[in-house]
């Protein structure tokens, strides 16, 4: 059995974030018990991915549903040593076509509470949620943790109802809780829909590619560094914490710019092959979002900061391209 300071118990372990996360804790040595949808079609290729962990028994795979939580202190009965950190990362319906599905969003809403429960039920010390961007709403200014949240959709509005409504009852349970407002990420593992995939593709295949006005400022982290800084907030020390005025941190990059700037970064790397088509999408779901966070609050609680800029983080995309 591993230390007791070295267990870490994972929803959404197949996703995109969590994944990479599960990787990064893996690397620092802890054991990692990933719960994952039962049947999931990821399986497979995390299991090919974390073979090396898998092999050794430091990751650990368990099927349970997001809608069950009740059942994880029965499924990790005898496995657990008190004061594990649980990392919650699986949530229902977070593409753009879901997000205002509201019975869906208080659904996850629901599940994650009563998955904040089952953590203190097996002993947990810490709990760890994946927030959101969108919990902000719109704004046209820097974006710190203590900027206004108006957020536009049922995604968002669940989102920050975790936040406010699992903290308080994190505090009557007594268990540390953590809010990992993750803005916007890329990399390797991606959904192949999403706005830097679907333009490096375009580019590299010296295809059209269509977009919206892409005039608003955005800011992108590599999925690695997002990693790192879930890491970071598994890994804070209880005195930090302590010290803090509220359990958010945002989860961002270093650079912020307009958004196009970003696009043409994209086509020039792939050596100017894509045709660029501005103002020919609509609005997200969301409207029209500028992400301009602050990170200085992680940054200086842990020490934590990105160290892939989007230059190189698009050439490793592209290396990954190449291997498929």
């Amino acid at each position: 059995m591993p230390e007791e300071k070295k267990q870490i118990i994972m929803t959404g372990v197949t996703s995109f974030v969590g994944a990479a996360a599960a990787r990064e804790l893996l690397g620092r040595g802890y054991q990692v018990f990933g719960i994952l949808r039962p049947g999931s079609k990821n399986r497979g290729p995390l299991e090919r991915g974390l073979k090396e962990f898998l092999d050794r028994g430091q990751l650990i795979l368990l099927e349970n549903d997001l809608s069950a939580p009740g059942r994880l202190p029965l499924l990790l009965y005898g496995k657990l040593f008190p004061g594990g950190i649980f990392c919650h990362f699986g949530w229902g319906g977070s593409g753009s076509g879901a997000r205002n599905d509201e019975s869906l969003q208080q659904s996850n809403l629901r599940f994650s509470l009563e998955t904040l429960e089952a953590a203190k039920e097996m002993g947990c010390g810490r709990f760890l949620f994946s927030g959101s961007q969108a919990e902000y709403g719109l704004h046209t200014d820097l974006i710190t943790e203590e900027s206004a949240c108006a957020p536009r959709s049922a995604y968002g509005e669940a989102k920050l109802a975790m936040r406010e409504e699992g903290e308080a009852l994190a505090r009557r349970l007594g268990i540390t809780y953590l809010h990992g407002r993750i803005f916007s990420v890329y990399g390797p593992g991606d959904h192949p829909w999403t706005l830097v995939e679907t333009c490096l593709d375009a580019c590299l295949k010296g295809q059209e590619f269509r977009m919206g006005a892409c005039t608003q400022l955005w800011n992108f982290l590599y999925i690695d560094d997002l990693a790192s800084a879930a890491a970071a907030l598994a890994e804070l020390k209880e005195s930090e914490i302590r010290n803090l005025e509220s359990p958010v941190f945002n989860l961002a990059g270093e650079e912020t710019k307009p958004l196009r700037d970003f696009v043409e970064e994209i086509n020039r790397i792939c050596g100017g092959r894509g045709r660029l088509i501005y103002h020919a999408r609509p609005e997200n779901a969301e409207g029209l979002v500028n992400l301009a966070p602050s990170i200085e609050k992680l940054k200086t609680a842990s020490g934590w900061r990105p160290r892939t800029d989007f230059q190189e983080g698009i050439r490793r995309l592209m290396i990954d391209k190449r291997k498929k």
